[in-house]
């Protein structure tokens, strides 16, 4: 009996995939629009008559719209409904994407694409908790491999379409081709998702955390977004929000822990288990998410590329990722999740080694060969972390789990970013010929290995953690053995 009922709680029900279609397609929407307008700056700059300067808000005000509300998430599905809030983050991503199809001068591009990030922020945190809700903390990791893939295949596909779609007819189609998508997402959503219960107790917004955060986070991803436009750590432009972002942080920090209700519950992290998990998600999102600008800038600038072929030839990675992401995941909720984040970590920093000794003219299928590999060891590094952070939860405690984690996924992606853009920018500056600037990529792919191989240092905590952790539940459970056996023969 114990076993069949180990198998049934083992078994997704017919509802979590019911609405994962519905979840997957909110998700590629709104992080393929993160990287889809990458490749159109040039573009929008010509026909917008505005500088670099200023069109670059078209994508750092995304992101910033992005961070901001990402932790209003949790609050926001337990006083409102999961499904409720969902709608609406998708409703308000669609209309911005419309608004910015529209625009007719730079300032209403950042505008509106700002609202499309406020829009785009809670669209992947609600979706997952959704998910999570409906499958239980046990299959968590059948639930991020499901989730993961798009996560994963849209930064790298992301270039492509949005080249694709420049060439073939203006740039406004980049935007408007969200809307239909979004219609359907509605639509879909609207018949599927079951209506989620709501909190009636009133539960009030902790209004200063949010401004505590809702401008920390931002200023502090702001003054990481100027370091790669300006290439140097001394500007005041870099230093005074950096500086100004932290404090906001660390003010927020205190105040989270004394206050009754926040924004955020920092006492999951009380847990050695789910802060490992996190600590290992911020370090894998750094490596993963800043080496993905290096692989573009390489094919383009050194192999001389179009857009088009730059993004196919960056595919190899988010293939790998994607391929063994639904293995990670069920592996994972067999064996735990700090063995395999181990392995995967190894396996990242073992296939950068390669990448990091790139050339001019290094062997184009080498090169992909390498990054697919690469991909998978980023897979087996991302699920089990996400997993076991998840699995060391409760139910009632997902709504404010999911947002910390995506907060930290995109702050060590923003971190990650800005550093390799720093070491890149830095390490090209001085070369005067093609083998020299490819030397340069070699150099900044050092400093991704390096930020990989940090990331085992969680993982083999991680991997304590979890041991401790059977190990005590395997106590109390012969404890409480013991204690039925002797009520028992007592009552005998």
């Amino acid at each position: 009996m114990g076993v069949a009922t180990q198998t049934a709680e083992d078994q997704l029900n017919p509802y979590v995939w019911r609405i994962a279609p519905v979840i997957v397609l909110g998700t590629i929407m709104s992080i393929l629009d993160t990287t889809i307008v990458n490749v159109a700056l040039d573009t929008l700059g010509r026909e917008l008559h505005a500088g670099l300067s200023s069109i670059q808000w078209v994508v750092t005000g995304y992101m910033l719209a992005l961070a901001a509300v990402i932790p209003v998430s949790g609050w926001a599905s337990r006083r409102f409904g999961a499904k409720n809030v969902w709608l609406l983050s998708v409703l308000m991503f669609t209309l911005g994407s419309a608004l910015c199809g529209l625009a007719t001068s730079p300032t209403q591009l950042i505008a509106f694409r700002v609202l499309q990030g406020v829009g785009g922020g809670m669209i992947m945190p609600v979706g997952q908790l959704m998910m999570a809700s409906a499958a239980g903390p046990r299959n968590m990791g059948k639930i991020t491999a499901i989730t993961g893939v798009p996560a994963m295949l849209a930064p790298i596909l992301g270039p492509t379409i949005g080249g694709a779609i420049i060439q073939a007819t203006s740039w406004r189609w980049i935007f408007f081709v969200n809307v239909p998508i979004g219609i359907i997402a509605i639509t879909a959503g609207l018949r599927v998702i079951h209506r989620s219960e709501r909190d009636r107790s009133g539960e009030s917004l902790d209004y200063l955390g949010l401004v505590l955060m809702a401008a920390g986070l931002p200023l502090f991803t702001y003054g990481l977004a100027e370091i790669g436009s300006l290439g140097r750590f001394d500007s005041v432009r870099v230093i005074l929000p950096i500086l100004a972002g932290l404090a906001l942080i660390v003010g927020f920090v205190r105040h989270a822990l004394r206050a009754r209700r926040p924004l955020l519950q920092l006492h999951l992290y009380e847990r050695p288990t789910f802060s490992a998990a996190a600590l290992c998600m911020f370090l894998v999102g750094a490596a993963m998410f800043g080496s993905m600008i290096l692989f573009p800038l390489y094919w383009q600038n050194i192999r001389h590329e179009s857009v088009i072929d730059t993004g196919l030839l960056s595919a190899p990675q988010g293939l790998g990722m994607a391929l063994v992401m639904p293995f990670a995941g069920k592996l994972t909720d067999r064996r735990g999740g700090g063995a395999l984040a181990l392995m995967g970590v190894c396996l990242t920093t073992a296939f950068t080694l390669p990448l990091a000794l790139i050339g001019a003219h290094t062997s184009i299928p080498y090169l992909m060969a390498m990054m697919f590999l690469r991909g998978i060891g980023i897979a087996f590094a991302f699920v089990p972390t996400m997993t076991a952070a998840f699995a060391s939860l409760r139910t009632s405690e997902l709504s404010d789990a999911t947002p910390q984690l995506n907060v930290i996924q995109r702050v060590g992606g923003s971190i990650g970013t800005a550093i390799l853009a720093v070491v890149l920018a830095r390490s090209v500056s001085g070369a005067h010929s093609l083998s020299g600037a490819a030397s340069g990529f070699g150099t900044t792919f050092w400093w991704a290995l390096g930020m990989t191989a940090v990331a085992t240092l969680p993982c083999v905590w991680l991997l304590v953690a979890e041991r401790r952790a059977r190990a005590a539940r395997r106590g109390d459970m012969e404890r409480a053995a013991r204690e039925t056996g002797a009520v028992t023969e007592a009552l005998a």
